[in-house]
């Protein structure tokens, strides 16, 4: 067998006009747009490449000569007139000296002293054995809150709540009571129920007949829920026929 035709014939089998089938979409989230906007709104300028745009400076702010040199304060004009300080004490000058003062300081402090009222030294307690010392006032082991003037008295905010939810749980009370009375229950005479009684048989006798005349051949979806529903309908007839044959006493609401 000749190759060249063999191979020749495999490539005619695929069709001339044959194209490469088109790439499906790529995915876009719809939320691209607001995340977007997010990212623009919170985003810091300048936060780690600079500002975005650099002013350039003016030509004319070029650098002069002697600009950074520090400029000495004016001169002043020197006047014979002014006047001087005090001249220096010549060393022949002596301070005075020999000023006595008649205060017996001895005495004056032992009388402070003993008429002055003793330093109470300052509360502590020993909660070791090496003498570890402790404030004795912010310990909490000082009974001084119990006698404050307010001490166990309740505060006057959780009075007020007391009353708030005091008033809210008596007007939920008259509420309930209300709904109460308004929905008192009402009894049904012998005459009431034998009427409801009588209608119920009266409408279960329709629905039976309903259903005796459904076709013997139930192939169809429609025929299917009409057969079920009059089923249901007969069956809940009989639930309430038979509660209330079995009560002969019958409360209903307002």
């Amino acid at each position: 067998m000749d190759t060249t035709c063999f191979s020749e014939s495999i490539y005619n089998l695929i069709p001339i006009d044959w194209k490469e089938p088109p790439q499906p979409p790529r995915y876009s989230s719809i939320f691209k747009t607001s995340v977007k906007e997010d990212m623009q709104k919170h985003k810091t300028a300048m936060k780690t490449m600079g500002p975005p745009k650099v002013e350039v400076p003016s030509p004319k702010d070029f650098l002069k000569k002697h600009s950074k040199e520090k400029t000495l304060p004016p001169q002043k004009k020197f006047d014979r007139n002014e006047p001087k300080k005090p001249p220096v004490p010549l060393r022949t000058e002596h301070p005075v000296m020999g000023i006595q003062s008649e205060k017996n300081f001895i005495n004056t402090n032992a009388a402070d002293v003993i008429m002055g009222v003793a330093k109470k030294p300052k509360p502590i307690y020993v909660d070791k054995r090496t003498g570890d010392k402790h404030d004795l006032e912010t310990s909490g082991l000082v009974p001084k809150y119990i006698n404050k003037k307010d001490y166990g008295v309740t505060p006057e905010y959780i009075c007020k709540r007391n009353e708030e939810v005091k008033k809210a749980q008596e007007e939920y009370d008259n509420y309930i009571q209300e709904n109460l009375r308004k929905a008192a229950m009402k009894r049904l005479s012998d005459e009431e129920r034998e009427a409801v009684l009588q209608g119920l048989k009266k409408n279960w006798e329709g629905v039976q007949k309903e259903f005796q005349s459904l076709s013997v051949f139930i192939d169809s979806i429609p025929k299917k829920i009409r057969k079920q529903k009059l089923e249901e309908e007969m069956k809940q007839l009989e639930h309430d026929i038979d509660v209330i044959e079995k009560h002969k006493i019958i409360y209903i609401a307002n």
